[in-house]
């Protein structure tokens, strides 16, 4: 087990770097308490700051202080709570959903939030001309998908209407049980009108609309200043319709992939908390400062991505080979120094009861035996490819273990190209590439928001992969209230998905982080996404 060092640090004098009596002059996170300034790594430069385009979970943190949706979810439960609706009925038939808008719901401008605004930005989403990847997330209303599909022209037909300025009426294709979940999700969040269309933003990504002195938004907080590979400011929105409960001033996003950085931003007093923590620092946290380090639950699985159209990657012995050679416990023990649990499953544990009933095993033998059948034994001849991954520690060190594991098991060569996030997703959704690393976050505790991603035309599948029968199970079970018959499709589908392998499941997340303990109001999220108008920071 490797064990991190600090080159000049002793064991006492790394607690007390850590904490803020010593320095000299008071450090930023110091000053933040005073003035309830919250400071934080957040593990990337914004792609953007459109709640419509933007897919990378560094983003929706930022989106959730910016914006707000029909619902909210609660950290502690991830159960739907009210947001902008402060109430809402469904049919008997589970067809047709009325949300009351809150009266004093208000846009940072001061502008009255009505429910046309709801309409306006559900029917930009699914703009074909705006190619927004996380469209299908609307696809349960009433003509979403044809509309986002270009078999509608006429957004008028979307099952969206305002019955009153406070009054919106969804209709759905079929009914959805975890609806009050999804429309907290930031496909479903609201954009105001008046500045999309002065910057033509309606199919239109990039615009300046998004920039400080333009973004008209929603959430608890407002763009105050976006610097970037900098910093990313918000400031308390005195329009929100629960400003006097919220407790921070201000919130400080700052962009940074590497995670060692991070680390040392926290131990000199920049940041309150680090986005992520690399897996050699832990043990050194465990045992030095273990009531700074947070191993929280986290609704995630990382995986590989295979470009199934690219060969050798095409056949599905080649793609099964690679999986059954990767010892995940090996891996989870060693490299991320139990923080994380193998991936047996694609989905992960904790959503609304569903355990995949199918698990991928290790079996190098069967590894071998297929590369084999493949036309390559012992490796030979097979094509040496390139894995790209995001430039972190962690992505890094996973690949550099599998990368080890199918050269001794399985005699094969690979390459790792590490890139910056914005890239490494600009190639996966262009499908330019053979092999990628991937992490997925539930959107809401049930299997559907994993295995969802994987229907032929889901903007987040990424693989080229197709399989009519997964469609139709996926499509059944999305529209199936019964949780014992929704569970049976999905299992069968999850079956499927794991015997074609375009994906290769590796381990189930935690979130592992440092977090300063003035930090108050902080439970642990399995979304992960957090309410910070509620979070205040406090000298102990």
């Amino acid at each position: 087990m490797s064990r991190f060092l600090f080159p000049c640090l002793s064991a006492i004098a790394f607690l007390l770097v850590l904490g803020s009596a010593c320095t000299p002059r008071e450090t930023p996170a110091a000053a933040g308490l005073r003035s309830q300034t919250l400071l934080l790594g957040n593990g990337a430069e914004p792609a953007d700051l459109d709640p419509q385009t933007v897919t990378a979970f560094t983003d929706m943190n930022i989106m959730v202080a910016l914006f707000e949706g029909l619902t909210v979810l609660d950290e502690a439960s991830s159960a739907p709570l009210p947001g902008v609706a402060k109430s809402w009925i469904q049919s008997p038939d589970g067809l047709t959903w009325t949300f009351e808008l809150r009266e004093d719901a208000r846009w940072s401008d001061g502008s009255p939030l009505v429910a046309e605004d709801f309409v306006f930005s559900f029917r930009r989403i699914l703009s074909p001309k705006l190619a927004a990847e996380y469209a299908y997330m609307l696809w349960p209303l009433k003509n979403a998908r044809a509309l986002s599909e270009g078999q509608l022209s006429d957004p008028a037909l979307l099952g969206a209407r305002a019955l009153s300025p406070h009054s919106l009426e969804l209709q759905l294709e079929a009914p959805c049980p975890w609806l009050l979940s999804l429309v907290s999700n930031q496909a479903w969040f609201p954009v105001h009108r008046p500045t999309l269309e002065r910057f033509g933003a309606w199919n239109e990504r990039g615009t300046r609309w998004t920039r400080p002195e333009n973004l008209v938004c929603n959430g608890p907080f407002r763009l105050l200043e976006w610097a970037p590979q900098s910093r990313l400011v918000v400031e308390a929105n005195r329009h929100y319709w629960d400003t006097k409960r919220s407790a921070l001033r201000r919130v400080v996003f700052l962009p940074n992939e590497s995670l060692s950085t991070d680390e040392r931003n926290f131990r000199s007093g920049q940041i309150h908390a680090t986005y992520d923590l690399s897996p050699e620092k832990i043990e050194t946290y465990r045992r030095e400062a273990p009531e700074r380090l947070r191993i929280d639950p986290f609704y995630e699985t990382f995986f590989l991505r295979l470009n199934v159209s690219k060969a050798p990657f095409n056949d599905v012995r080649v793609r099964r080979a690679l999986a059954l050679a990767i010892d995940r416990a090996a891996l989870c023990r060693s490299v991320l120094h139990d923080s994380r649990s193998p991936a047996l499953s694609f989905t992960p544990p904790g959503g609304d009861g569903y355990v995949s009933t199918f698990k991928l095993q290790e079996d190098r033998e069967a590894a071998r035996r297929l590369l084999a059948e493949a036309g390559f034994p012992g490796g030979k001849d097979f094509p040496r490819f390139e894995v790209e991954l995001k430039s972190d520690d962690i992505h890094r060190s996973v690949m550099e273990a599998i990368q080890q594991m199918w050269k001794k098991e399985l005699g094969i060569d690979c390459s790792l190209s590490s890139l910056e996030q914005m890239t490494w997703l600009a190639n996966q959704n262009a499908r330019s590439y053979q092999v990628s690393t991937s992490r997925w976050i539930g959107d809401y505790l049930d299997a559907n928001t994993f295995l969802d991603l994987f229907l032929s035309t889901g903007g987040k599948n990424q693989t080229n992969w197709s399989a009519a029968d997964y469609d139709q199970l996926i499509t059944e079970a999305s529209a199936c209230s019964d949780k014992a018959r929704r569970h049976a499709l999905q299992h069968r589908a999850e079956q499927l998905l794991l015997t074609e392998l375009p994906i290769i499941p590796i381990f189930h997340g935690t979130r592992v982080y440092l977090l300063h303990p003035a930090v108050k109001n902080w439970p642990a999220a399995l979304l992960g996404l957090r309410r910070y108008q509620y979070v205040h920071v406090q000298s102990n």
